[in-house]
């Protein structure tokens, strides 16, 4: 197979997966997320629920996969930033990169698609308890990699303390936005007001 060919198939599965992803929100948006179903949400892409299996698990991961994906770039880019940064800058470096990530949008979709998928999540007790647990999920992956770059600098409970004031106030923040405006701006201002607030705590950390 060429490479223009494995090109083209890729970009036919990208298509194949954000449609699914639309069409989820869509219908849950409409109907609500218990009375839509995993079939319904093929038939609206156009693909068979064998399909679409191959590309999530159920309807919960259709909401929160592109979020795990995320938390694996964000990983990944303070693990970068700690190479060449002292620990207060490579989080606040890390916070920029999610920033924008949430402002240009990502495999979730559009800013507007995130926030509605924000909305949605905050509206079902059992997307609000998934979200949670990918939270906690992300914020030890991100304290585990700040301890171990910083041997004997910072422990394990400064890291996490850090990364959890952080994150938490983004998150904290941005859904505080979410819920009245529903505006993209609005929870990007929100969460980056958050980094500015919690920076005045990370300036205890070592600079150096």
């Amino acid at each position: 197979m060429s490479m223009t060919e494995v090109g083209l198939r890729e970009r036919k599965k990208e298509r194949t997966r954000h449609a699914l992803q639309r069409e989820a929100l869509r219908l849950f948006t409409e109907k609500g997320y218990a009375e839509t179903t995993v079939a319904e949400i093929a038939a609206a892409a156009d693909v068979s629920t064998k399909t679409l299996f191959n590309y999530f698990r159920g309807k919960e991961d259709i909401l929160f996969a592109h979020r795990r994906q995320r938390i694996d770039v964000v990983e990944a880019k303070l693990a970068e930033h700690t190479a060449t940064l002292s620990p207060r800058d490579a989080l606040l470096a890390t916070a920029n990169d999610l920033l924008h990530l949430l402002l240009e949008g990502d495999s979730g979709g559009t800013g507007a698609e995130q926030i509605a998928q924000g909305r949605l999540i905050l509206s079902v007790p059992e997307l609000r308890g998934a979200a949670l647990s990918l939270l906690h999920e992300a914020q030890l992956r991100l304290a585990t990699v700040l301890h171990n770059a910083y041997p004997g600098v910072l422990t394990q409970a400064e890291a996490a303390a850090a990364v959890g004031a952080l994150i938490g106030a983004m998150q904290s923040a941005g859904l505080s936005a979410i819920l009245p405006s529903g505006s993209t701006s609005d929870a990007y201002a929100a969460a980056r007001e958050a980094v500015r607030v919690v920076t005045r705590g990370l300036d205890g950390l070592p600079h150096a």
